[in-house]
């Protein structure tokens, strides 16, 4: 999720495609993330290749406690049973694997998921989490102000923002400019949010852009889906999940072009630079073994790859 800061860097064809890879998702199963390690009695993996690596305290610990917001298909999300599933998650497992630690997901609200950071609550945070220079430098985007420390990020994949509507109701919507006069819903805290700020700016007198944001994004796609408001926002894999799969197909439709492509990243708080290139080095084991390939491949995400994992890629 994009999130508050920052908008990503324009690079449309950097998309997540294969929106119809999408839907079959949630059924297939990862071969690659079998499990081929070995548990001692701390939880933690006895013969992982990048262990050493690793802070000891979390070593000792057997864990890496992952501040989430769990309600954005398919980068995060429950299942019917319950279970934390996604791309994140799976990327996690297969991170987890190489450190010999446990990944746990802790769901909280996306636009407090630094807050938890900084105050220790959470070990990293790792939630579609756009990396740009404000959340870099602890910057809050509308004042400029800086409003707590700033964070790294190991970036591990490329996504843009797109906007859509009620399935034939588009209201001659069909790019950002063309919300003024309208009520759009996002995700509080998003990089959507910010982009809908900054349009909201150039509207005229009279055609006002009304912005609702919402704490997740599935208040933001019921509220579109009861007609509360014109169009919704948010990350492409995440509109075009809700356009494929809502409504088996039948609610959403995504409208124009995406826009602002750039690097999700996992937040690490700077003090922690041990753990920050540890989890790098685990992502570029991932990416080097082909899992990574196979679980952005299972989840449609493949167009948003990165052949290599670098810390603070954002801009």
């Amino acid at each position: 999720m994009t999130a508050s800061s920052t908008l990503r860097t324009t690079a449309a064809h950097s998309r997540l495609a294969a929106v119809g890879a999408i839907a079959v998702a949630g059924a297939l199963l990862l071969t690659g993330c079998g499990d081929q390690t070995k548990t001692n009695g701390s939880g933690s993996v006895s013969n992982a290749p990048l262990a050493d690596k690793l802070p000891q305290e979390i070593r000792d610990k057997g864990e890496i406690r992952v501040g989430s917001d769990i309600a954005y298909a398919p980068v995060e999300f429950k299942d019917s049973s319950g279970k934390v599933v996604g791309i994140d998650p799976d990327l996690a497992d297969a991170m987890g694997k190489q450190l010999g630690v446990k990944l746990t997901f802790q769901n909280g609200t996306f636009d407090a998921l630094l807050t938890g950071l900084r105050s220790d609550r959470y070990d990293i945070a790792m939630s579609a989490m756009t990396d740009n220079k404000n959340r870099q430098e602890g910057i809050d985007p509308d004042t400029g102000k800086k409003v707590g420390e700033g964070v790294d990020f190991v970036d591990y994949l490329s996504a843009g923002v797109s906007i859509y509507t009620r399935k034939g109701d588009t209201k001659g919507i069909a790019s950002w400019s063309d919300l003024c006069g309208k009520k759009l819903a996002v995700e509080r805290g998003t990089v959507s949010e910010d982009l809908a700020k900054q349009e909201a700016k150039k509207c005229p007198s009279g055609k006002k852009l009304t912005i609702e944001p919402f704490d997740d994004d599935q208040q933001s796609q019921t509220r579109l889906r009861s007609g509360g408001v014109d169009a919704a926002s948010s990350d492409f894999p995440v509109a075009a999940y809700a356009v494929k799969n809502s409504g088996g197909g039948k609610d959403f439709e995504l409208v124009g072009e995406q826009v602002e492509a750039a690097p999700y990243g996992i937040a690490v708080a700077k003090k922690n630079s041990q753990l920050r290139d540890a989890l790098q080095a685990a992502m570029n084991a991932v990416i080097k073994n082909g899992e990574y390939e196979k679980i952005l491949t299972k989840w449609g995400a493949q167009d948003g790859a990165v052949k290599e994992s670098v810390i603070n890629g954002g801009k």
